[in-house]
């Protein structure tokens, strides 16, 4: 009744003017803030960060630690929106995807994905949760694609891409992490009959389209626009694909094989109109230059060499030149010319090596873990190596890429994550 008198007396214009407040407000809640880290590498699926005003110099035990919390078994990475961080982790028998609020660490909800995957190089999930408005998608290591309510955690969509489409679980488990693109989820399922490249209707799961059957890779999918023709590019176990995002109809494929299938680190866009890929296992990188003309899309290789091997680890595009590590050296090499600026197998401060590492970049400077928990701060220029700091904030196996959000920078292990304040005026926001 109370509601019904309040609704008379506003009138239909005061009505409409609060659903919209109502529909702004949820809108806001659910946009990324410019600062934060929604999917695998960031924003934009490159490793690049906007923020400025990073710390330039650590104390000798490294950034001030704001919190830590249990992690688990897995290399997910974290994606951060709104003041929540999205990752996933092993527990006991079971995979779990969590959500904890950045200020505190506290858990917020927890939701079950599958059974604990195991393998010799590390057990459970491996790929990184990809947060789009009111909703975060999760694949476990064995393949169950979930959409899951990023506020509450509860279900609202899923897929057994095994079981349903004949998706093969690669020898190290699902790594991909889908990519959002208007209404579309596109996922590397690798299934039989035409199932291996999917794009999902984001909100309700239903198959949109779906084309190619492909071994997976370990890598995930981008989106890029060569003279005005939007392709998105898969880097699958034998190949990479490029695909049309109305129906999936094939513009190009470069056949790319390396040992046991292991395509794992991101294509990289290098405008107008190249992409660089790069994998372990001696077979090393290549630059091509897609032409667009009537439509469709041609590519041809501009190089090939073994100048930078990216096992599974991404690198990074910084004014034509690309860092990255060439299994397990730090290097810095000229994206259009293949040619090797400087190369750095160990850590200057106490002369540990960086093994396989990972990397992000941020106001002018690479932020780096090694494989062993040593976190480095180096100057982003092609003159030379410059180290800046460097602090041991972790122990044992490092596989996962640190993700940097507002201020602060969350890395982790297979047994717990640290948030750190890496704001150089130690004010960073939640």
């Amino acid at each position: 009744m109370l509601k019904r008198r309040i609704y008379r007396l506003m009138g239909i214009g005061g009505i409409a003017l609060l659903w919209s407040i109502v529909v702004l407000q949820n809108a806001s809640d659910a946009a990324p803030g410019p600062k934060d880290w929604p999917q695998w590498r960031g924003p934009n699926r490159d490793g690049l960060s906007n923020e400025t005003g990073i710390l330039k110099s650590w104390p000798e035990d490294g950034p001030r630690v704001i919190w830590r919390t249990e992690s688990g078994d897995g290399y997910s990475g974290m994606s951060v929106v709104n003041g929540r961080l999205y990752t996933m982790y092993g527990k006991g028998d079971e995979e779990v995807m969590v959500c904890v609020n950045t200020k505190n660490g506290e858990k917020i909800w927890e939701f079950r994905l599958d059974s604990q995957y195991r393998n010799q190089f590390g057990n459970g999930p491996r790929m990184t949760p990809t947060v789009d408005g009111n909703l975060v998608y999760g694949i476990s290591a064995q393949g169950k694609l979930y959409a899951l309510n990023a506020k509450t955690g509860k279900e609202v969509w899923g897929h057994d891409l095994h079981d349903e489409y004949g998706g093969k679980i690669p020898t190290w488990g699902v790594a991909t992490s889908p990519l959002v693109d208007g209404d579309r989820l596109l996922v590397d399922v690798g299934g039989k009959d035409d199932y291996g490249l999917v794009a999902f209707n984001k909100n309700n799961g239903n198959i949109i389209w779906k084309t190619e059957t492909d071994l997976p890779g370990y890598s995930s999918p981008i989106a890029v626009t060569v003279d005005g023709v939007k392709q998105y590019l898969f880097f699958t176990g034998k190949a990479l694909i490029s695909v049309s995002p109305k129906d999936g109809s094939k513009y190009w494929s470069y056949t790319w094989r390396t040992s046991y299938d292991v395509n794992a680190a991101t294509p990289i866009f290098i405008p107008p109109d190249k992409v660089f890929i790069s994998s372990g296992y001696n077979v090393g990188a290549a630059v091509l230059q897609m032409k667009a003309a009537q439509g469709t899309v041609n590519v041809e290789e501009v190089w090939r060499s073994r100048v930078m091997r990216n096992h599974f680890s991404s690198s990074l595009l910084i004014d034509n030149h690309l860092y990255g590590f060439d299994e397990g050296t730090l290097k810095c090499i000229n994206a259009l010319t293949q040619e090797e600026k400087w190369a750095v197998r160990r850590i200057q401060g106490n002369r540990k090596s960086y093994g396989k590492g990972s990397l992000l970049y941020a106001d002018g400077h690479l932020i780096v873990l090694s494989e062993k928990g040593m976190l480095v701060l180096v100057e982003a220029t092609p003159t030379e190596y410059r180290e800046k700091a460097s602090a041991q904030v972790l122990h044992g196996r490092c596989w996962t890429m640190p993700t940097l959000a507002n201020g602060k920078l969350y890395v982790r292990n297979q047994k717990e994550m640290l948030c750190l304040d890496v704001r150089s005026d130690q004010q960073g926001s939640n």
